[in-house]
């Protein structure tokens, strides 16, 4: 017969994690993963390449952004430096000059902020440029 005094105890609850089942779940997989990686062939992903577009363009202008934060418009047939708010309306001037098949490309050298380039191209946009693109490398 339980005495007056076990009878008046509560079983606590254990508020741990049991890890053992945790971690068997994870040895599981471990060898799931183990016995699968060599079965699974190594497979090539086709990275497209610049330069294979349909309607690349005929002729391309530069604005050419300088290490100093200065611009440079320049176009087969000359190089002018202009500030922020020409170069817009010179681009715009150009293409509609050149015909629909025209691009104006931004090259900037590493070291200019890339607010300069930003700023750069929304002058652009703010013109009404059609066709907008950024150099990889600058072009001289």
């Amino acid at each position: 017969m339980p005495t007056l005094a076990s009878r008046g105890r509560s079983r606590r609850t254990i508020n741990e994690i049991n890890m053992v089942p945790f971690i068997d779940v994870m040895l599981v997989l471990l060898i799931i993963f183990m016995v699968t990686a060599p079965m699974l062939s190594p497979g090539m992903i086709d990275v497209p390449s610049v330069g294979k577009g349909k309607n690349m363009p005929k002729v391309v202008a530069q604005v050419i952004v300088n290490k100093d934060g200065s611009l440079q418009f320049k176009t087969p047939e000359a190089t002018r430096s202009l500030n922020q708010r020409e170069i817009g309306d010179a681009a715009m001037r150009w293409q509609k000059g050149q015909g629909p098949g025209s691009a104006v490309v931004i090259s900037a050298d590493k070291g200019v902020q890339y607010e300069t380039v930003v700023k750069a191209m929304d002058a652009l946009q703010k013109a009404g440029v059609q066709r907008v693109g950024l150099s990889v490398k600058q072009g001289g």
